[in-house]
């Protein structure tokens, strides 16, 4: 019977690369496709003036669906896919931070912080011009915008499609602020996913050694994994959401008071910064339900760094 006190940790040189790869991608993508409109919905609800438009989380699904259908909800979705390659820069880099601090440290807090640190830093460098784009996608709705931009529409009424969305906003954007426009916000996408990632791990894994002394003897430790991962995430989640308003809001709407301190934003009750906080959390609780990494043939199962609560949100 193995003992649950002494969790085993994978590291990088315990990991079948190819498998960790392949596995990663298709399992990154599945969860995307199934969280993504909960991504939208939250966008809209933290760009928008109060409650102008959605008084909650179910009156903008139901809302969404009604005006533009089920592909309403996935606005923006296919630029959003090529984040999937920061997500394995994340996983890369996270894993060989590890290794390289395990020089230096043992603790696995102090590696779980570092690493977690570190690989934001890395996938946010990639993921947030993909972010800006995507978000300005998920703000269109038929005949109204809500924000900087709007998407041109054929002369009988209609909105171009996909990519030539995606084409009309990169315009827009390279038109109103150059280059330096796909990096807006960059600054508080570090300050939202670098804490993010450094909290989650350790959580994680205080989570998953408390719920080892708590579990019966004959609980496997992948039940420890599935549990602890949403616990980690809803933590991490509720700790950073406020910052996550400020980013959404600089990216997709700069002219909002909030981010500019002017008058028009003080005053404002401090829930502000809490619009759609469920959703992160519901969010993060799907995309962290772990599942065992491919290891090296003669290994035994331990306890899985990089599952989908770790990437500070992106995947």
């Amino acid at each position: 019977m193995e003992d649950k006190r002494n969790i085993q940790i994978i590291e990088w040189e315990h990991l079948d690369k190819k498998k960790f790869y392949v596995f990663g991608v298709a399992m990154t993508m599945m969860i995307r496709v199934s969280v993504y409109p909960f991504t939208l919905i939250r966008t809209r609800l933290q760009v928008q003036k109060g409650k102008s438009l959605y008084h909650g989380t179910f009156d903008a699904f139901v809302k969404i669906l009604r005006a533009d259908g089920v592909t309403g909800l996935y606005r923006g979705f296919l630029v959003n896919t090529f984040t999937l390659i920061s997500g394995q820069c994340y996983v890369t880099t996270y894993e060989l931070t590890r290794k390289f601090v395990a020089d230096y440290s043992q603790s696995n807090t102090v590696k779980s912080l570092v690493a977690g640190g570190s690989a934001s830093l890395v996938a946010q460098s990639i993921t947030v011009p993909i972010d800006v784009v995507s978000q300005h996608l998920m703000m269109q709705r038929k005949g109204e915008r809500m924000g900087r931009f709007q998407v041109r529409t054929s002369p009988e009424g209609r909105g171009v499609v996909a990519f030539g969305q995606t084409k009309d906003i990169i315009k827009q954007i390279l038109r109103a602020d150059g280059l330096r426009g796909f990096y807006r916000g960059y600054v508080a996408s570090l300050l939202t996913y670098i804490p993010n990632s450094a909290v989650w791990w350790p959580f994680y894994h205080f989570y998953a050694e408390q719920l080892s002394y708590l579990c019966p003897k004959e609980c496997p430790h992948i039940v420890f994994q599935a549990v602890a991962g949403p616990l980690a995430a809803a933590t991490a989640s509720v700790l950073t959401n406020p910052m996550d308003v400020i980013r959404t809001r600089v990216q997709a709407s700069p002219t909002d008071p909030l981010c500019h301190g002017d008058s028009a934003g003080r005053g404002q009750s401090p829930w502000r910064c809490c619009p759609g906080m469920i959703v992160p959390v519901l969010r993060r609780l799907k995309d962290s339900s772990l599942a065992p990494r491919p290891r090296k043939p003669n290994g035994n199962l331990g306890v899985s760094h990089t599952g989908g609560g770790g990437c500070g949100g992106k995947l």
